[in-house]
């Protein structure tokens, strides 16, 4: 039997060969230095943080090229996943403005050098099996799950390195006649590539972020066909990279130990290797201990998360900027006229450990990019936000538009705009106190006078005597200071810190009593905007409430 039929034997039905798949994707007409590379994950519908972090690089990476960003899902291990997975991750991805070039799409695929999905390539990986079967470079493996287990048990016992490999690749030694008879049998088998690395000589490559990093070369006879008849991830990214012509392979780093194997793969296969790049994960600190963010542990690992908060997807977009380049926030500061799809990233400047996941940092983030919105985008931000999670707020801001865009102008459109938002689920708490449906405080925060006889007569006699609606907030100030004046307040602040026995409180804690029996609460944006949007009528029927 010649090795092309021993190869039909082991592999048959195989409709085109590896000459046919090399002239079907042929080299992409890019510029040399366009970066072209992927997402590929399983279609499992839940990304992590840490995905979308090495997603939005690989985005970047490839557009500020003028390159190929493309998303391939590897659903070679079935068992993973789920209905709609893709849909899902389609649709998060593009969330945080992270949009493919070719691959997968919701309704199907674009792009010449699909399919795109695993499952559907078996053929094409099947060609390249079957080259390796007939040049001897790859071979089938009999071994059940139990002589497996004996064998590491025994590699255990002799505290040799486990794996398969060396003298314990024992289907590696069968004869093409012992083969043939156990496949008639009806056997079922694995094919396993036939390394030809040697442990103890090391393989040395150039990670792009890392720098030179060094490894023992792959001598384990990895498996690249299971006997379901679909490849290994090992086996099916590196033929998919090659014909997808994938320059920069950007990863996790705990992919940076299968280096020796998929690059050792790659010069079996007589493929180009790609450049990689290993980003390092995202840690959180865990009772003095630095650990991984797991999405077992910690909620803020799923992307969904920031959804359901209502971070902006631009505030998270610009904390991984953060992440990704040490120099992003310099620029930003140094480039404030610049649009921040301008910043260039860099591979060099991409941290080599691992990166402390600093949410208080994401959040001051938040709150700095909600301060620069327009009232109408914060009012649309709150009422999309509302629709999915919060339905009584959804239903006040839809009821009183034109009021909600005024309440969230409040110290908005000026220099230093207010921060109290950190995210859209905060907005409730924000602004409760200004709609009377949600006005039913459970405390006041009365400050430094207590006194109810003190507090009635303060609200008689400011709304009462010198309150004027009309008044513009120069005036307004000056009636509050003259009604407190009246009362016995200290109307300057100096005054009062020079002989505050002189009084019954300064200006401060007059505009307090106000404040509190209006809002509730002690600190509020700007009082004077509050009262022209709560009105006469509204604010006398809230000291009513207040001093019962």
């Amino acid at each position: 039997m010649t090795r092309e039929d021993y190869a039909d034997l082991l592999v048959p039905n195989v409709k085109y060969d590896r000459a046919y798949y090399e002239e079907k994707y042929p080299e992409r007409n890019l510029d040399e230095k366009a970066i072209v590379t992927r997402y590929a994950p399983s279609p499992t519908g839940f990304i992590h943080i840490g995905a979308l972090l090495q997603a939005f690089i690989s985005s970047k990476m490839a557009n500020q090229s003028n390159g190929i960003f493309f998303l391939r899902i590897e659903d070679t291990d079935q068992k993973r996943s789920i209905e709609d997975g893709v849909k899902l991750i389609i649709e998060d991805l593009s969330k945080f403005d992270i949009n493919f070039d070719e691959g997968v799409t919701i309704d199907g695929e674009k792009g010449i050098y699909g399919p795109y999905t695993q499952s559907e390539r078996a053929d094409i990986y099947k060609a390249y099996i079957k080259d390796l079967i007939v040049k001897d470079l790859a071979y089938p493996c009999f071994c059940t799950e139990e002589e497996n287990n004996e064998a590491r048990e025994m590699q255990a016992a002799k505290k040799d390195r486990i794996g398969y490999y060396g003298r314990y690749a024992k289907c590696r030694r069968l004869h093409m006649e012992d083969v043939i008879e156990k496949v008639n049998n009806g056997e079922k088998f694995v094919v396993r590539l036939k390394s030809p690395g040697d442990f103890d000589k090391k393989y040395t490559f150039k990670d792009e972020i890392k720098g030179k990093m060094e490894f023992p070369e792959n001598d384990q006879d990895v498996i690249i066909l299971k006997s379901d008849g679909l490849p290994t991830y090992h086996f099916a990214h590196a033929i998919d990279d090659h014909l997808m012509h994938t320059t920069h392979v950007i990863r996790g780093d705990e992919w940076l130990s299968s280096v020796p194997i998929h690059t050792q793969l790659f010069r079996v296969l007589d493929f180009k290797v790609p450049k990689y790049a290993h980003i390092s994960p995202l840690m959180k600190e865990d009772n003095g201990t630095r650990r991984k963010i797991s999405k077992r542990k910690d909620p803020e690992a799923a992307v969904s998360y920031y959804h359901k908060e209502g971070i902006p997807n631009e505030a998270v977009r610009l904390y991984l900027e953060t992440v990704a380049n040490s120099n992003f926030e310099i620029w930003m500061n140094q480039n404030k006229d610049k649009d921040v799809s301008e910043f260039v990233l860099d591979f060099k400047k991409m941290p080599v450990g691992g990166t402390m996941f600093d949410y208080d940092k994401l959040i001051n983030i938040s709150k700095n990019y909600i301060s620069k919105l327009k009232a109408d985008e914060v009012y649309e931000f709150s009422l999309k936000h509302a629709k999915e999670y919060d339905e009584e707020l959804y239903d006040l801001l839809t009821k009183y538009k034109d009021y909600s865009i005024n309440v969230f102008n409040i110290e908005r459109e000026q220099k230093k705009p207010r921060k109290d938002i950190a995210c859209f689920s905060d907005v409730k708490n924000q602004v409760w106190y200004m709609f009377d449906e949600l006005y039913n405080p459970e405390n006041y925060e009365w400050q430094s006078i207590t006194d109810k006889e003190e507090i009635k007569n303060v609200l008689d006699t400011y709304l009462n005597e010198y309150y004027n609606i009309e008044d513009d907030k120069d005036a307004w100030f000056n009636h509050m200071k003259e009604a407190a004046m009246k009362l016995g307040y200290a109307g300057d602040m100096k005054a009062y810190k020079e002989n505050p026995e002189d009084y019954k409180g300064s200006i401060a804690d007059f505009s307090t009593i106000v404040r509190v029996a209006l809002t509730s609460k002690s600190m509020t944006p700007d009082l004077f905007e509050i009262m022209k949007l709560l009105g006469k009528d509204r604010m006398q029927k809230r000291v009513e409430m207040a001093l019962q």
